[in-house]
């Protein structure tokens, strides 16, 4: 969404990384401006998925354009009103979704009815908004939220790399043949 933005463009967030320039802008936005469907509503799982979110996200910029008559790459007068509605219909996707798991975790005994934890990592425990809305999900079922502090919360990729370096270094599950593996995009 930052990119289809063009965030880089904008003053206030050219230094910085996608994410936080969404959480920057959504700030002082109106997430009311643009109602957003929520993903996966009908699926009664505790999966996640943006995919049709993004997809409604770029329609709306596409129309929000239009309206403004602007071309692709400029940037939008609403910016701040898309990234709040964008960040808000996310926090509220991935609080639906985890309450869901919960939930699941609890009836099937996978995780303690009392003192069980929720542990939110990665690029995402970053923002504060989320991290917000976990912290009142947490709170409302007497679960403690862990989240490492926001400097530690960087791209999931950069920690599977490192653990891949650390595997390496000990030998551990390092592959010297790749013959006979079969590869899957999942």
């Amino acid at each position: 969404v930052a990119r289809r933005l063009s965030l880089r463009k904008h003053p206030e967030c050219h230094s910085m990384a996608g994410g936080k320039a969404i959480e920057h802008l959504a700030q002082t936005g109106n997430q009311e401006l643009l109602p957003l469907r929520l993903p996966m509503q009908q699926y009664r799982n505790c999966d996640f998925s943006f995919s049709g979110l993004q997809n409604l996200v770029n329609n709306a910029i596409v129309q929000k354009e239009k309206e403004e008559g602007i071309q692709e790459g400029e940037i939008l007068a609403c910016v701040k009103d898309v990234a709040a509605a964008v960040q808000h219909a996310v926090t509220v996707h991935i609080i639906q979704r985890t309450y869901r798991a919960m939930l699941f975790c609890i009836k099937t005994s996978i995780l303690p009815s009392k003192n069980a934890t929720l542990v939110v990592s990665g690029g995402v425990a970053s923002n504060q908004y989320i991290r917000k809305g976990l912290q009142n999900l947490a709170d409302a079922n007497d679960f403690a939220l862990l989240c490492p502090p926001p400097r530690l919360c960087t791209d999931n990729g950069v920690m599977i790399a490192w653990n891949g370096i650390e595997r390496l270094r000990a030998g551990l599950g390092v592959l010297h043949s790749t013959a006979g593996i079969r590869y899957e995009p999942r």
